[in-house]
């Protein structure tokens, strides 16, 4: 990775707009994805996404649009994926440019629902790429304080700690700081499970829990990723670490977290087709909570996961949330 690399990111809601914005502090030109022709050109003429940080401006010289992803997957070395998880795949399948020499960087919060794997994983299966040429970006970050440049980090996972670092120093500013990790499959199943936490979160200030019963419901759902990844990858981590504890608590009580407002809505009666259908953005959480569920159900020896029970249970199985939450709290200590 000596040479000048070329960056690209396929999607265009709020994350993918965050990102485009950190490159554009240190490239000079940057690819971007979107499938609809309506934000190309709206961006192309007024320089700020019509649908998500439209308070961000970019210098359109630097960006290379366009809504042909096999364009914008030639163009570039290095391929960043924001699509959501419940579209990805979809997505991909208009792919049909050799990726297999790039390096891909998920940005996305999910399991693919059509295939089970993590993204790093459906790109080495499907498109042969290599594990050492795939990363991870993990936060805690919320792409609106990007928009309005407040202090964030991220920590960058990657079996090649050369291109880690290479990706980090690409995204780092003065208002984003970096690190580096070699826990690629441990980060990306933790931005996905903390999703999964948000909506409980948001389930239980929907009911009228207060900021005790936050406390110790967040401090049982770090013991409970703790357990999750560990059955599925044993290595050294510290789960405290902030790509794991801190952005499940980031998650857990934004404002600005889409996944607590969607639970927020369920713990208040909404049903989850009228929660999704008022939200103008993906729940990434929903998905993942059905993903979860049916991993640890297929395995021999089931991990105690009650959190992430309890959200199945009101999801997908339409139990009363006042009921579950009231069996809920007699398992959290």
């Amino acid at each position: 990775m000596n040479k000048e690399l070329k960056y690209a990111v396929f999607g265009a809601g709020s994350w993918a707009t965050a990102i485009v914005k950190m490159l554009c502090e240190n490239l000079d030109e940057i690819g971007w994805y979107m499938r609809s022709v309506y934000t190309k050109e709206h961006l192309l003429k007024e320089q700020h996404n019509p649908s998500y940080l439209s308070s961000v401006e970019f210098n359109i010289d630097k960006l290379k649009i366009s809504n042909d992803i096999n364009e914008i997957a030639a163009h570039a070395d290095v391929l960043i994926f924001v699509i959501p998880s419940a579209f990805i795949y979809s997505e991909l399948q208009k792919l049909t440019t050799d990726i297999s020499d790039k390096v891909i960087v998920s940005a996305v919060k999910g399991i693919i629902p059509e295939s089970g794997l993590l993204v790093g994983e459906h790109f080495h299966d499907v498109y042969k790429t290599p594990f050492e040429n795939i990363a991870v970006i993990a936060g805690p970050c919320h792409a609106e304080e990007v928009a309005l440049e407040r202090l964030s980090y991220l920590t960058i996972s990657c079996a090649d700690q050369d291109k880690a670092q290479k990706i980090a120093d690409t995204l780092s500013s003065s208002y984003i700081k970096t690190k580096i990790s070699d826990d690629v499959i441990g980060t990306e199943y933790a931005v996905m499970l903390k999703n999964i936490y948000a909506i409980a979160a948001g389930i239980a200030h929907g009911l009228g829990y207060g900021d005790n019963f936050q406390s110790v419901l967040m401090s049982n759902a770090i013991r409970e990723m703790k357990r999750f990844i560990k059955k599925v990858h044993k290595m050294k981590r510290n789960i405290n670490n902030s790509a794991y504890l801190g952005d499940l608590l980031v998650t857990g009580y934004s404002v600005f977290s889409r996944n607590r407002m969607f639970g927020n809505m369920i713990g208040k009666g909404y049903t989850v087709k009228s929660a999704q259908m008022e939200m103008n953005m993906v729940a990434e959480g929903y998905y993942a909570t059905n993903s979860a569920y049916l991993l640890n159900q297929e395995n021999d020896k089931k991990t105690n996961m009650p959190i992430i029970d309890a959200v199945y249970a009101i999801l997908y199985q339409n139990k009363d949330p006042k009921k579950v939450f009231m069996k809920l709290t007699d398992k959290l200590d």
